[in-house]
């Protein structure tokens, strides 16, 4: 896989590279894309999230850091989960009763329920590449948004990357460095994409101290340099506790853009988030307001599988929702993980 994500150095750094061939356990990479989608709305009946967590599940943030700590059982799986109806409305107003969880088919009791704005541990993932050159100030401007409608308790960090990928700025919620890191524009090179995804994900996992991992990613192009396959890539997002992923593609003048396109929806649907593709650049402004939305929106489901985890293999997931007042629902989460075992606290340290 490939290395950790690394700061920016004067001279070219000679990248860490283990060469792990991951070939356990099949994954479903190749199945149909579950759910196309568009840019979220609010719908103006729906509630706005509220506290659904009983006092063991949220602790108020700490003295030292302000952040939150999520206690859960150590075999429990946490699922985040978007609800939107047929008109692409997101809803807010769902509790524990309307929601079924199937692993591998078979129906989950869910024993804990939450539906809180919990901030979330972030990394904004950048192209770098020079075909982005013209296109960064939009992409960073929409990248600031983001943050800026997002919980302010949120830790972000920024990766920029082309052929090889850097660590601009590590977690912070600081506006000013991530700007500052945003503009380390060196737009050249080609596009290893699923290198810079799997190495962020890997600094989500060691590095984020809160229990809700996100990946926020613009890129204009296939990837063309990466050492990674698709079919690796979304294997190592499909950690436990592995991150969500939302991707912007601006694919317009791409060689290849159904290629393109198909792996941005396969990372993003596997993962539980969205692939977005605008027509313009001035789009991807709102896109990055609308994800802001998504995440400050979920659910948070938790149930003990009734396979136990030290069982090993991919587990599928499937949950789905249904309300008295509401139409057909459908719930984006992702299709699946492979579970580890771990410590029974997740989050701040």
């Amino acid at each position: 896989m490939p290395g950790p994500v690394t700061t920016r150095r004067r001279n070219k750094p000679t990248p860490w590279f283990v060469f792990v061939i991951l070939l356990l356990g099949a994954v479903s990479v190749f199945l149909p894309v579950r759910l196309r989608c568009q840019a979220p709305q609010s719908k103006s009946s729906a509630a706005q999230p509220s506290a659904s967590a009983s006092p063991q599940d949220l602790q108020q943030p700490s003295d030292d850091n302000g952040t939150y700590v999520i206690r859960k059982d150590v075999d429990e799986v946490v699922l985040h989960a978007t609800v939107i109806d047929d008109k692409q409305h997101i809803i807010n107003d769902l509790n524990r009763n309307d929601f079924t969880v199937l692993e591998d088919g078979k129906p989950q009791s869910i024993i804990s329920f939450r539906h809180l704005d919990i901030p979330v541990s972030m990394g904004i993932v950048i192209d770098n590449s020079g075909s982005m050159r013209e296109k960064r100030a939009k992409v960073n401007q929409a990248a600031l948004n983001l943050v800026r409608a997002s919980n302010p308790q949120d830790e972000v960090f920024i990766v920029n990357f082309n052929d090889e990928y850097y660590l601009d700025q590590d977690f912070t919620n600081d506006l000013l460095k991530l700007k500052e890191a945003l503009e380390k524009i060196d737009a050249r090179g080609g596009t290893a994409l699923r290198d810079a995804l799997v190495a962020s994900a890997e600094h989500l996992k060691k590095y984020g101290r809160l229990e809700r991992k996100v990946l926020f990613v613009v890129t204009d192009g296939e990837d063309n340099a990466s050492r990674e396959s698709l079919e690796e890539t979304v294997k190592e997002l499909q950690e436990e506790n592995g991150p969500v992923v939302y991707a912007i593609g601006i694919l317009g003048d791409e060689e290849h853009p159904k290629r393109a396109k198909r792996a941005l929806e396969i990372i993003s649907d596997r993962t539980g988030g969205c692939a977005f593709f605008p027509k313009t650049l001035d789009e991807v402004n709102d896109i990055s307001s609308h994800v802001a939305h998504d995440i400050r929106s979920q659910y948070i489901i938790g149930y003990k599988p009734t396979n136990p985890k030290a069982s090993g293999g991919f587990r599928a997931i499937k949950v789905e929702a249904k309300a008295k007042g509401h139409g057909k629902l459908v719930v984006r989460t992702k299709s699946g993980y492979y579970p580890r075992t771990g410590p029974a606290i997740v989050g701040a340290n």
